[in-house]
């Protein structure tokens, strides 16, 4: 089917696509496949649920069924396809590549990913701090210590704190509790627990939203207390906000994957 070749031409293997701002650094404009299909919905395939163009099972890059056992999820991904315009594209279909990065990428390595998202226990943002001036370690203990707090009850990980950014190793019990509750998530969360640890750069976010702890809003809030106290300060710019608006959708999207999973 050369429409799908070429429209998965714009994707990498593991599902992602090219940042867009980095294109647009560079002065590239990439050519969108035209819309190839009428309509997208869910079929049965396999014993699992599909998105169907037109009729024809849609597939990953890596030429894997595109397809779970969620209604709900398949939905989601079926109105992505659906949302498309005249052209197709990658960038606003970030359920989509969450899930070819899951069935392609997770599903073969899926020990690696645990051990990668666990990984950033031993560095998470929240465990970082500044010790002047007084009201950003105000701003950071305010929406740092609850979700620490939390992490501790249930999750069974304690993380020691330390002031500025020398690396400070962390409790092999609290490193161990972390990579058990990230290993309880199939592929499709395990990849979108993965899209949040490393927008956020705390594991310790990303578990508390797939659990339904925090809002996907307040987790955002809560990863960019530095950058939002510095902006109050100096300013942003166009491409900084551009960029920050292109890492929320990737967030959001993770975020509603992981509360379909629930």
């Amino acid at each position: 089917m050369n429409h799908e070749r070429d429209f998965y031409s714009h994707w990498f293997r593991d599902g992602s696509v090219p940042d867009p701002m980095h294109s647009a650094q560079k002065g590239m404009k990439p050519e969108l496949p035209k819309r190839f299909y009428k309509q997208a919905h869910v079929v049965e395939k396999d014993g699992l649920l599909a998105v169907a163009l037109d009729g024809r099972v849609a597939r990953t890059p890596a030429k894997a069924l595109l397809a779970f056992s969620s209604s709900d999820i398949m939905q989601a991904l079926a109105e992505e396809w659906n949302a498309q315009a005249d052209h197709i594209d990658p960038f606003a279909m970030p359920m989509t590549r969450i899930a070819n990065s899951a069935i392609d990428g997770v599903r073969q390595t899926r020990q690696a990913v645990i051990d990668e998202i666990a990984k950033y226990g031993g560095s998470d943002l929240l465990c970082y701090r500044a010790d002047t001036p007084a009201e950003l370690v105000r701003r950071q203990n305010e929406a740092w210590n609850p979700v620490l707090e939390w992490s501790v009850r249930n999750v069974g990980a304690e993380l020691t704190l330390t002031e500025g950014i020398i690396h400070k190793a962390q409790p092999p019990e609290a490193l161990a509790a972390i990579a058990r509750a990230v290993s309880t998530f199939d592929e499709l969360g395990l990849a979108s627990l993965h899209v949040i640890t490393t927008l956020t750069g705390s594991v310790v976010l990303a578990l508390a939203v797939a659990r339904g702890h925090l809002e996907p809003e307040a987790a955002w809030a809560a990863a960019h207390v530095d950058e939002d106290y510095q902006i109050e300060l100096w300013g942003s710019d166009e491409e900084a906000q551009q960029r920050r608006a292109w890492r929320w959708r990737e967030m959001e999207a993770a975020s509603r994957l992981l509360a379909m999973l629930r």
